[in-house]
Formats: C-alpha cells, structure tokens, sequence
C-alpha cells in the first residue's frame, strides 16, 4: 500500500509539471505606440481611461504603428474604456489610412506609413509562445561614420520595459520571450450573388417583400436585345420594392449582399508622385461637341499620365451598350496618343469584383491598344464602382504596372447609371494615394428613379475636386463619342490634376535654424539629425516638396534655398553639411529673413511651411514677423527646446497653438516630434475642402 502512495503522488507531481505555464501578461500604458515595441506579435493588457482624444489613432481595422495601441483596440470594439487584454500583431506599412468614428473613438486619416498592426481579442494563438516581458526600442541613436557613409545604429541594447501584475514567476515556470515571427494572411471578402435568371418575355408579376428590409442595392437593367434608340426612362426596366409591377419585357433581378467588411489587405505601397500644379477658376460648360479625332502615331509626350479606365462590365449595361463603350475607349486611346514618352492607358473591368484587362506597360501604341480593347468580353454582374476604385488604389498603380512614378495617377470611372454600392470612402483614399479620379456617367437616374440610387451625390463624393472639372454627365450612349476631346483635354492638363498633391510632395518646407552660443557643436548636430529625419519623409523634386534651410544669431544665413537641391539625397548632404556659427538669438528677425529669402520665392501652387526650431528666448520681438508670415500664407510651427519661451513658441506658431507649437526638455528628445509634425502637417493638409 505505502508504494502504491507514493506512486501516485509522484504521478500527481509529474502530472503538475506537464501543465501548461501560466501566461504572464504585461501591463501597457495608454500612450504606448505599437512601433515602439519590437516584438512583432503580443499579448498586453491596457489600463482603464484610455479612451482620450490625446491617445491618437490613425486608421480602421488596420492601424498605423505610432497609434495608441490601446485607444486602437477600443476603437475596433475588442475592449471599451475599463481596459482589458489584446492581442496585437504587427503587419507591414499600408498605402492608406482610412479615419473613422467607432466605439466613441475618432480615428484620423493617413495617405501612408511604414509599419501596421491589427489588434485582436487577447486570447493566445495555436503555437505561438508570447513574452511575459515586452521589449521596447532604444530612444536614442549615435550617427557612426561607414566609409563615405553615416548611418545612424541605437545606442546599447533594446529598453526592456517590464510591468508585472501578479507574482514573478520561478524560472522552472517563466515563458520564454522568443517570439516566432507571425504570418499575417489577409483576403479580401468577397460577396456571393446569384446568378441572373432571365425570366421569359410572358406576363408575370414581380414582388418583393421581406429582402427590401436588409436594403438590397437595386439596379436598373435593360434589355439583352438592344431595342431601338430611345434613353427615356419608359425604355428601362427597374425591379423597385413592395410595387407588384406587372412586366411585359424579360427582367434580370440581381440582389447585392448587405454590406461587407472593409479591404484588409496588405501592402508595402509607395505612392509615385506626379507633376502636378495647383490651379482654379474651370468653368464646368465646356464645349461637348464632336471634333475629328486627331489620331497621334508618335504618341503625345505633352500629355505623360498614367491612366486607368475603370469600364463598366454588368450586366444592367447591356450588350449594345458594352459595345459602343468599347468603342469610346478605342477613341480615347486613339485621340491620347499612347507612347512610352507620352500618355499610358490600361484597363480594369468591373461587374461584381474588378479585374485588370491590361495594366499601363502591356501596350505602348494606340493600335495594338483598340486592337486588344475591341476583344474585351462583357464580366457581367453588378455595378460595384466602390470595390472597383479600392482595387485600382491598392494594386494597379505599382511599378511592376508599369507606374512610371513621374507622371501624374489618373483614374476614369465610366458609369451606367449608378453604382450599387457605396464609393466615398475607397474615393477619398484614392485621393489621398495621390489619384486622380474623374466620372463618366451615362444615363444617369431619372426622378423617378432616384429612390433606387444607394449614394445621393456620389459623383461630388467621388471625384478629385467639385468644381465640375473632374465629372461629365452624357444623356445617352450615343452621344458617348462628343466628350473624346473634351476629356482628352482635361486628363492631359497636368497642371489642373490636383489629387497628385499630397501631403507629402506638395509643400515648400523652410527650416530656421536657431544657431546661437546656448545651443553648442553637439547639440546643433543633433538638430540637424532631426531636420534631416524629417526631411527624409517627403517626396522630394523640383515638382514636389522642395526644402530650404536658414540659420541665424544676431544675423541670418542662408544655407540653400528652394531650388537649390531637387532629389532627396542631395538635400539630406546638405543638411549634414551646415556648419555650427554661434552668437546671440534674433528670432525676430530671422522670421523676417525666411519670409524675404525663402517664402517670397515659393511656387503658387505650393503650400508654405516654416518649421522653427530654437533653444532660448528671442532678444527681439517675433510676434510682428510672425504674424506678417501668417497673412502671407505661411504655416508656421515652433519647436523650443530647454529655455525656449513658450509665450514666443506660440506668439511664432499658426493657430490653433496646440497643433503647431511644441516643447521638449533637452535636444536628445527632439525626435519625439518627427513623427507627430509629420502628422500635423498631413491631418491639417487631408482637412482641406474639395471645392
């Protein structure tokens, strides 16, 4: 008996020792930004009261990396304002950041950033082992000389920051903190439809009841066999709700899917900026007559775009119609003048999913291009316009597309009607990739008709700009041919293609350099390394955002202007070149020096920012020069470091203060602001009205 005890308790003490270790979850604060973590996937658990409009989040279901990560798992719904655990899993950078408000929660908009994450309910995930300690990444970084090269390494190993919550576990039970890398996989949903089933031209009754509550997109269709010549809206045949319409003719009902999840795909975009100028005053009634067709052989190097027609393929079309748009679409090509050196065209067909016909390298003439475009088969299906444009943005303008990155993104949406469903949101993060994006709807809803439209006003909701520039209206397909020219014309005219400014390529960013004594050797070239941090997040070109620097003491120098440099790396050698010069502090004055020799010289269409960066207070006044730079449209933001004034900080920064005014203790905390400037600059540029 006593050996059989004793055996059964060691089998009970084996038995404890196989049990699963307990997971320790560390505690995050509500400021921790997911990309300043290094562990690329892990379990926290967030404090209450993190819902606050200070804890910033940038995007929707997917969430750019220096979001609070726990203001981001409140926005998605997985915990609310008591705290809770989540898992986070880091993902690559996406092209955009789509705003929203959810859970109580105002997400801000992005056109992109670097590093993702997805926040999920705080479970553990089959075969993956999570650390009981996070890792975070080093503050600071020593600049250590390569051969010709500098490169910025951190200094000492990663912070390892712990928060313990319960007891230390013993060794024997502590979880290992190696975490494999995860492999997101991420598909787009897609939505079954059935398939149309065409009813025989007898007399039947068509009923709809109980589908109407779950608000089907309904969709005007016509006939297979193309009957006469006649737009009118007695020529139509709409399945409307609860009429009980008796029809003479053959109907093909199709039924959208309620609602489906945004596109979570992944993605290392980089947008191609474009040679754009900003300019108004179009007049929407232009001419709509017919002119000959100027056929281009050598192509049209006056007009370098990269163009996407987005051809409408349902089946509410019709196969006549199809025909006459493949048609429009031969002219355009051969009105355009495709060449490697001028305009490129591809095609993407929608119906119930888009599909790309062919993208902008598959032909480089305008015959081989009418050619493949006249053996287009129709997709059929439903008119999903929204989808269409969130596919384009997300993959038809890469360089493996042929994007030729300096020529404008143009993006021609051709509409039967209307979409059946909603396009604003995949509009606005088009436009804010840099696209352009223009409408052509044919037929549009009649009177009768406009209860059947899901989005009122989605040509306004859709397009670059709202000053009729950016939308044709065509009564009839037969009247498709008269608009060639007249959008020839408008797709050509780079300087009026707005959406290719960003914030990112569209501004003339001058910097002022505080250079007096109190500043000293290091710490002006820790200044610069934060110039040059910031300087590298920009499309830099003689077309796009142009930077210009000045330092000044009692005096101002001016170290290179805006059209001194025009790619990135000359710039940033620049930068790195600045000598430190010492003196007193004239920020006064120096405000007026950058007005006269920087802002004075900027592009019209450019946006004018100054960045000024200083260490003590001035010795004269800054609130006149200031201010002069304001009503001259400059978008002034301070920094003050150590003995800054912070009456001055604000007194030199646009209003509202709190957006453009920064403080920080010591130099060495400088970098804390490149990411939130860069921010700033970008929510205050995505704010703009379209009009």
């Amino acid at each position: 008996l006593g050996v059989f005890l004793i055996c059964t308790y060691a089998a009970k003490e084996a038995t404890k020792k196989t049990k699963k270790a307990k997971l320790y979850v560390p505690q995050i604060d509500c400021d921790v930004k997911a990309g300043k973590i290094i562990n690329p996937e892990f379990i926290a658990k967030c404090p209450p009261g993190c819902q606050d409009v200070k804890y910033r989040v940038y995007g929707t279901d997917i969430y750019a990396s220096f979001s609070s990560v726990c203001n981001a798992a409140i926005h998605s719904g997985i915990i609310d304002n008591t705290g809770g655990k989540i898992l986070v899993q880091k993902v690559a950078g996406h092209s955009g950041y789509r705003g929203s408000f959810s859970n109580g929660v105002r997400s801000l908009s992005l056109p992109r950033w670097r590093e993702s994450f997805l926040v999920s309910e705080g479970k553990p995930r089959k075969g993956v082992t999570y650390p009981s300690t996070l890792e975070y990444s080093s503050s600071k970084s020593t600049t250590v000389k390569s051969g010709n090269d500098r490169v910025n390494v951190p200094t000492g190993d990663a912070v390892r920051k712990e928060y313990q919550t319960s007891p230390v576990p013993t060794p024997a039970t502590q979880m290992a903190t190696t975490t494999p890398t995860p492999t997101t996989m991420m598909t787009d949903p897609s939505t079954t439809t059935p398939k149309p089933t065409i009813t025989p031209a007898t007399t039947r009754t068509t009923t709809v009841g109980a589908a109407a509550k779950t608000r089907a997109g309904l969709h005007r269709v016509r006939d297979i066999a193309f009957r006469g010549t006649s737009t009118s809206a007695s020529n139509r045949n709409i399945l409307r709700p609860n009429t009980g319409i008796r029809r003479q003719e053959p109907v093909a009902a199709f039924w959208r899917a309620t609602g489906s999840p945004a596109h979570l795909a992944v993605e290392t975009d980089s947008w191609k900026p474009g040679l754009s100028l900003f300019d108004t005053g179009f007049s929407s009634k232009e001419e709509l007559n017919p002119k000959p067709l100027e056929s281009i052989s050598q192509g049209n190097p006056n007009c370098k775009v990269d163009l996407s027609f987005l051809m409408d393929g349902s089946w509410s079309i019709g196969k006549r119609r199809f025909q006459l748009q493949k048609q429009f679409l031969g002219n355009m090509a051969q009105a355009l003048g495709i060449s490697s050196t001028g305009p490129l065209m591809g095609i993407v067909q929608y119906g119930n999913d888009p599909s790309t016909e062919f993208n902008l390298k598959t032909y480089t003439n305008s015959k081989d291009l009418r050619n493949a475009i006249e053996k287009i088969p129709q997709k059929g299906g439903l008119s999903n316009v929204g989808k269409a444009l969130s596919f384009v943005n997300k993959n038809f303008f890469s360089d493996a597309n042929g994007n030729r990155g300096g020529a404008p993104n143009v993006v021609v949406v051709m509409v039967d009607g209307w979409p059946t469903d909603r396009v604003e949101e995949a509009s606005r993060l088009a436009r804010e990739s840099g696209i352009n994006i223009f409408f052509v709807t044919i037929e549009a809803a009649a009177e009768s008709e406009k209860q059947n439209v899901m989005e009122p006003n989605f040509v306004d909701k859709a397009v670059c700009r709202t000053n009729g520039f950016y939308a044709i209206n065509v009564p009839s397909w037969f009247s498709l041919h008269k608009v060639v020219q007249p959008l020839v014309k408008r797709v050509c005219d780079t300087d009026r293609l707005v959406c290719s400014k960003t914030c990112l390529n569209s501004a003339d960013i001058g910097f002022v350099i505080d250079g007096s004594s109190s500043v000293g050797t290091s710490n002006f070239r820790t200044v610069l390394q934060f110039v040059a941090n910031i300087s590298k997040e920009f499309e830099i070109s003689d077309t796009d955002t142009r930077i210009g620097a000045v330092q000044y003491t009692y005096e101002q120098r001016l170290e290179f202007s805006f059209d001194k440099y025009s790619t990135k790396q000359d710039v940033l050698s620049a930068i790195k070149r600045i000598s430190y010069w010492s003196g007193g502090t004239s920020t006064g004055a120096a405000i007026s020096y950058a007005s006269e020799q920087l802002f004075s010289k900027s592009k019209p269409n450019k946006r004018k920012i100054m960045i000024l960066i200083t260490d003590g207070r001035s010795y004269d006044d800054v609130r006149v020069p200031a201010m002069a730079a304001h009503q001259n449209g400059v978008i002034a933001y301070s920094i003050g470091v150590a003995w800054a004034a912070q009456d001055e900080l604000e007194a030199i920064a646009t209003d509202p203060d709190k957006e453009h005014s920064f403080f920080v203790d010591e130099f060495d905390n400088l970098y804390h602001f490149v990411n939130q400037l860069i921010q700033n600059i970008c929510t205050e540029f995505n704010s703009q009205p379209r009009n």
